[in-house]
């Protein structure tokens, strides 16, 4: 745990994840909020509050590379400030709003959604020496799976007792005042020995977003068409088992396994390469579905729970290794783009394969796509080899293993 006091020591961190956690949770929900207010605010079908929610992130995969884009020219607090005056607007509306403008509201306030997570990954690989970033992202993915856990919970619970509107108007409250408190720490988002990245201009695309990267691109979108599919695969399993009440069961021991298995990781001495993380997480996955009682799905989930926080820490390691400071605000959204494109394409093709065959379908598909995606990782990883290795001669692709830079200015994803 030494590394992790490390790290919560560093100036500002601490507050940063705090703050962060407040408004990842509320940005995980806001498509739960979204739901209830279509289905019992407006007394709609859940497939037209499936249409509101495919808007909203769609706008926030579109919208994560040019924020960051935006973050990289115009600095934090520009783009802050003007996501957040975007989502005051759209929850104060909400229930205003018939269902046809909320669709187009929906998609313009993900292209417009506060950064909280990019810009929580940026300010950790600004903040911290490449000894303790493992234990950061770490950290960081922990604080991920905690929004997962907490935050549709208390959409739900508060739906039960309070209207939807005002469900929708707490969601976005806690989003503002998420943004708002990042806006006011403020945190450096390049190292010291960073700061004059931006003059020298930002290199061609080219010359960052190689085979490295999209290898690490290719790979955050594998992990989380896992994730998105494998949560359709425990409710189609446990309904098929007329047991479909203990899904929430099976999702929370998911998310507390991935927590330890997050924090165990981050205080290892040495890191995974991403590709076997993934390909690990992928085969484990496969046998969940021969789990026929609720009981021993909770057990065949540990395996993929302990995984989970590793693979996406690793993610966000490798991106903040392979990204020039200059351009990382567009690296970092890129990668949150990628996040979201495979949640969304998670669940229907897990769909696909359990209205195919069987519920155990829909396992096997969420895990051979992460294992096809970690094999695809890997071999773009290593056809050009000269630029998946960061610039201090270590490995710069998800946390492969390599020697550490010394010193404590010396920082992995410099420009040369």
């Amino acid at each position: 745990m030494t590394g992790y006091r490390q790290v919560l020591a560093v100036p500002g961190l601490a507050s940063l994840l705090g703050v962060s956690l407040l408004a990842r949770t509320a940005i995980t929900a806001d498509v739960m909020a979204l739901t209830m207010y279509v289905v019992l605010g407006l007394g709609m079908s859940y497939t037209a509050a499936g249409g509101v929610a495919a808007a909203l992130t769609a706008g926030v995969a579109l919208g994560g590379p040019l924020l960051g884009g935006m973050i990289d020219r115009r600095g934090l607090r520009a783009v802050l400030l003007v996501t957040i005056g975007a989502q005051v607007v759209f929850w104060l509306s909400v229930p205003a709003l018939p269902y046809g403008l909320l669709l187009g509201a929906a998609f313009a306030a993900g292209l417009l959604m506060v950064p909280a997570q990019p810009v929580t990954r940026q300010a950790i690989a600004a903040m911290t020496t490449a000894g303790q970033r493992r234990a950061a992202f770490a950290l960081e993915s922990v604080q991920g799976e905690l929004s997962y856990i907490v935050g549709p919970a208390i959409v739900i619970l508060c739906a039960a007792n309070l209207s939807p509107g005002v469900v929708a108007w707490g969601v976005g409250a806690a989003i503002v005042v998420g943004g708002a408190g990042i806006a006011l720490l403020d945190p450096p988002l390049r190292a010291a020995d960073e700061a004059g990245a931006g003059a020298a201009g930002r290199p061609p695309r080219r010359e960052w977003l190689g085979s490295g990267m999209i290898a690490v691109l290719t790979m955050a979108f594998g992990t989380t068409m896992l994730l998105g599919g494998i949560d359709l695969a425990i409710v189609a399993a446990l309904e098929e088992a007329g047991q479909v009440s203990w899904a929430a069961a099976v999702v929370t021991v998911l998310g507390v396994t991935s927590v330890i298995g997050g924090l165990v990781y981050g205080a290892l001495s040495r890191s995974l390469p991403t590709w076997l993380l993934l390909g690990l997480l992928g085969l484990l996955t496969v046998p969940a579905g021969l789990a026929h009682d609720w009981r021993w799905l909770c057990v065949a989930v540990v395996g993929s729970g302990l995984l989970t926080a590793p693979t996406l820490s690793t993610l966000a390691d490798a991106v903040s290794r392979l990204a020039p400071a200059s351009v990382r605000g567009e690296a970092t959204g890129l990668q949150s783009s990628a996040l979201s494109a495979g949640f969304a394409l998670g669940a229907p093709v897990a769909g696909i394969a359990i209205d195919a065959s069987a519920p155990a379908g829909g396992f096997a598909a969420a895990g051979l796509a992460g294992v096809a995606a970690a094999l695809t990782g890997l071999l773009l990883s290593r056809r050009s080899p000269a630029r998946t290795r960061s610039p201090l001669g270590g490995p710069g692709l998800a946390g492969a293993p390599g020697p550490e830079p010394r010193g404590a200015d010396a920082r992995p994803g410099v420009s040369p």
